[in-house]
């Protein structure tokens, strides 16, 4: 049984490092299951590490969850839900442009150039994943990367004894813009669906990740400022990122 501990300093390099693992390790839980996402669930060390991060951040454990009986089980609960189970469509979509109400009006080549104006900022760009594709920039395992990608960052400029506070506000935008709404939606998506067959790791990432998410869209708020929708607003009208915004 593990217990509560006392978070690092916001400051502090080991908290930024502890964000950037939840991150990571919700992006790897995204992605399309792999043999030994399966068995780092059945061993245990996903849910270990995850805790430890968890606690970190938080103060709080985040409980162990029952691991898929098989590889073959957790793959075909992954794919039913989130690829192709129901006429060939995902019952929930895993990828930001699969929504209306997240494209705010904007056609989908102009919402993902302003996502990957993001990635392209900090020299980054969709992976190939496991079926040899390059990943939609607009995929949940994508952003969660970046996110990875932002505290990581920010965790080496804190270690340094360097300013964070431009890692801080992309993190504050990218939040507020994108990855706080996708989590959001997919909550509701997958609470209205009665049928899913989805590894508990994965419900759970889905029950608690919004409101993480959004905590450090506060808390972020509160040392660098509320999130200018203008910003949004020139995005909105098909123009890139500023590449100098978080300069």
């Amino acid at each position: 049984m593990t217990t509560a501990q006392r978070p690092p300093s916001v400051d502090s390099p080991a908290r930024a490092k502890a964000k950037s693992t939840i991150y990571r390790l919700a992006a790897v839980a995204f992605g399309h299951p792999l043999p030994e996402t399966q068995q780092a669930f059945a061993d245990g060390s996903f849910n270990q590490a995850l805790d430890s991060a968890w606690q970190a951040v938080t103060g709080r454990p985040w409980p162990c969850q029952p691991a898929s009986s098989s590889f073959a089980e957790l793959e075909a609960g992954y794919i039913s839900a989130f690829r192709h189970g129901r006429q060939g469509r995902p019952q929930v979509a895993l990828v930001a442009g699969e929504y209306e109400e997240l494209l705010d009006g904007q056609m989908r080549p102009t919402f993902l150039l302003n996502v990957q104006a993001f990635y392209k900022h900090f020299g980054l760009k969709a992976a190939v994943g496991d079926e040899g594709l390059t990943e939609e920039p607009d995929h949940l395992s994508a952003m969660l990367e970046f996110m990875a990608v932002l505290t990581h960052l920010e965790a080496q400029a804190l270690a340094a004894g360097k300013e964070p506070t431009s890692y801080r506000l992309a993190q504050r935008d990218f939040l507020k813009r994108h990855l706080v709404p996708l989590l959001a939606t997919i909550q509701r998506q997958v609470a209205s669906e009665k049928r899913l067959t989805l590894d508990a790791t994965l419900v759970r990432l889905i029950e608690d990740l919004p409101e993480w998410a959004r905590n450090q869209l506060v808390e972020l708020e509160a040392r660098v400022g509320p999130y200018d929708e203008k910003v949004k607003g020139a995005a909105i009208k098909g123009r890139a990122l500023d590449q100098n915004l978080w300069n």
